[in-house]
């Protein structure tokens, strides 16, 4: 998958943040080999929504008109009561979102978006891709850095950027931390739009919300698809069954989302049960650079969901570095370390954002939940507030070369 090329920069996994980290450090023309452990570059899962922070990232790497072809473009995102199934607050996301922020809100299918980076970089002439690539072992020495993996091959370049995900292999060379268990599962699945017609507009992205649950649904792939993702907490979690099957089964959603209003409980009976997303994050930590080595996505700073901003955070670390690496040229020691300056604080106030609102969405406390809505009620779809210091964020285009 493309011609071999020598003293790249290597990126240790091939999903979203890689794939996007590589197109970035290809547009400084430096050459980068990306290493995916999977037999074949792919995305697993269902939806996902990108904020105008992503999609200014997106027009930077030239990749935008593909992904206008395949996503949508919501109107609104709705806040909906999951029992009384009542409006609670809205936010417009059509013109007025983005004039302010100076790109679209939208919603696609996963697959999709990898496959439109992917293409990308399959015709970049600067960047490699290889898989069967499980890495074991980084060695940095003076001059180079030796990735090894686990079929024994190996591979060497001037530095390495861990985009591994989660369970980051990498992240290990700076800490030796676990992942935390959020006591939620998820379950995802997208089904044809013609299935769904018992509320409102197709168009909007929707979250219903209760104590210890929500429910997600938005369309995909041009509106042919309804993206629908079920979340809740599981009073059968013990720390002792964590890593197996036996808490967040279908069997406890059910009871959990009983007595929710008619369009839930219909959604709900569309939910594929076969497989379940235990939902975790990590602290953040204070350092993800050592020498010619950085970390980048959810390798330096997974985090919860309910704020949508994985992947936006990811796009925002690549366009960074990116700028990093136009500003200090072969200098790519002092490149990471200024990345990690602007991008650790950045990233660790959004990861415990998503904390944060993981609690006020999901409350069981009547006071809170009374409190939150009279907030939320009282505000217009208009009022930004909420959102200016996620989707806002424009150190992502200090340098950008439109498309």
């Amino acid at each position: 998958m493309g011609a071999r090329i020598e003293n790249p920069i290597i990126v240790i996994g091939g999903g979203i943040g890689g794939l996007a980290t590589a197109l970035g450090v290809a547009e400084t023309k430096q050459k980068v080999k990306v290493l995916e452990q999977a037999p074949e570059f792919g995305e697993v899962g269902a939806g996902i929504q990108l904020a105008a922070n992503a999609t200014n990232v997106l027009h930077r790497l030239g990749v935008m008109d593909k992904i206008n072809e395949i996503a949508v473009f919501p109107k609104r995102l709705v806040l909906m009561d999951a029992f009384s199934g009542e409006e609670i607050s809205a936010l417009d996301l059509g013109d007025v979102y983005k004039e302010r922020y100076g790109a679209p809100y939208i919603v696609l299918h996963r697959s999709d978006l990898h496959h439109v980076l992917l293409e990308a970089c399959e015709e970049n002439p600067y960047i490699e891709l290889v898989t069967n690539q499980m890495i074991e072992k980084t060695v940095q020495d003076e001059d180079s850095i030796t990735v090894t993996a686990a079929n024994g091959d190996r591979h060497i370049g001037k530095a390495v950027i861990g985009a591994d995900g989660i369970w980051s292999n990498t992240r290990k060379l700076f800490v030796e931390d676990e992942a935390i268990c959020s006591q939620y599962v998820a379950y995802r699945g997208a089904i044809p739009i013609e299935d769904i017609t018992t509320h409102g507009n197709l168009d909007d992205v929707y979250m219903w919300i209760g104590p210890n649950l929500h429910l997600v649904q938005y369309p995909v792939r041009r509106g042919e698809l309804y993206n629908q993702v079920v979340v809740f907490k599981s009073t059968q979690y013990r720390k002792e069954i964590e890593y197996t099957d036996e808490w967040g089964t279908p069997e406890e959603m059910d009871q959990v989302f009983a007595g929710t209003c008619d369009p839930v409980q219909k959604a709900i009976t569309f939910i594929q049960r076969q497989r379940r997303w235990p939902m975790y994050d990590r602290n953040p930590i204070s350092n993800w650079t050592k020498g010619r080595v950085t970390l980048t996505g959810d390798a330096a700073h997974p985090m919860l969901q309910y704020l949508a901003q994985g992947a936006c955070q990811a796009l925002e670390d690549a366009s960074y570095l990116t700028d990093m690496i136009h500003q200090h040229g072969d200098n790519l020691e002092q490149a990471f370390l200024k990345y990690q300056e602007e991008r650790i604080p950045r990233t660790a106030y959004v990861q415990k954002s998503a904390r944060t609102w993981g609690e006020i969405i999901h409350s069981t406390n009547p006071e809170g939940i009374l409190l939150r809505d009279i907030i939320m009620k009282n505000r217009t779809d208009q009022d930004f507030q909420f959102v200016d210091q996620f989707h806002g964020y424009n150190n992502t285009v200090k340098n950008v070369v439109k498309a």
